[in-house]
């Protein structure tokens, strides 16, 4: 389940935070619950991007998205991610966590989140986000703009610009053994009607 009554505290806490401008780091800490963890007894891996929510949407708030979602009726959405895990978080250790956002290019803005546990970093991700109108893609730049940031994106660090180059090889709609693909075109004909 979604950590709803966490989410609200965090927004809660920091809705009085000063504000952060686009490059600034948002520093929150947490602490693994029970609920948080794997059958190994550590944060789950899946559960490790939901928590990120707890840090990526407080930091959006204090920069002054929230506003300029509602004013021009836009949205926004996780475009992608990419995580490196190192150190493990157990249960009932408490952690911290810093988000900030790196820059963007034509399509998407990209963030930096990490943990941190007793002084070491647990786990590194990179998320790229994009801000949507009913006509697609608002322009990162335009966004940035609204929020009186920066005219110019600041550099991308190289190791992002090569995820960026790497990412757009990836195959969409990824590449699947023809007799699978038979199986889900089978499967979606019969409105998938399936157990």
């Amino acid at each position: 389940m979604y950590p709803f009554i966490r989410f609200a505290k965090e927004l809660l806490k920091f809705r009085n935070a000063p504000p952060l401008g686009f490059s600034g780091a948002h520093v929150s800490r947490h602490i693994c619950w029970p609920w948080d963890l794997d059958p190994w007894r550590e944060l789950n891996n899946g559960r490790t991007l939901t928590l990120y929510d707890l840090g990526r949407i407080p930091m959006s708030l204090r920069e002054g998205l929230f506003s300029v979602l509602r004013d021009n009726r836009w949205g926004i959405t996780v475009a992608g991610n990419s995580v490196r895990y190192r150190r493990r978080i157990r249960g009932f250790d408490r952690f911290t966590m810093v988000s900030r956002n790196l820059g963007w290019d034509e399509k998407f803005i990209y963030m930096e989140q990490t943990m941190w546990r007793r002084g070491e970093c647990t786990n590194h991700m990179l998320v790229r986000a994009a801000v949507t109108s009913e006509s697609g893609i608002v322009p990162p730049a335009k966004v940035v703009a609204a929020l009186h940031g920066p005219s110019d994106s600041p550099e991308l660090p190289g190791w992002v610009k090569a995820w960026i180059a790497a990412d757009a090889q990836r195959p969409w709609p990824p590449e699947l053994p023809t007799e699978v693909l038979a199986q889900i075109r089978d499967e979606a004909g019969s409105n998938g009607s399936g157990a």
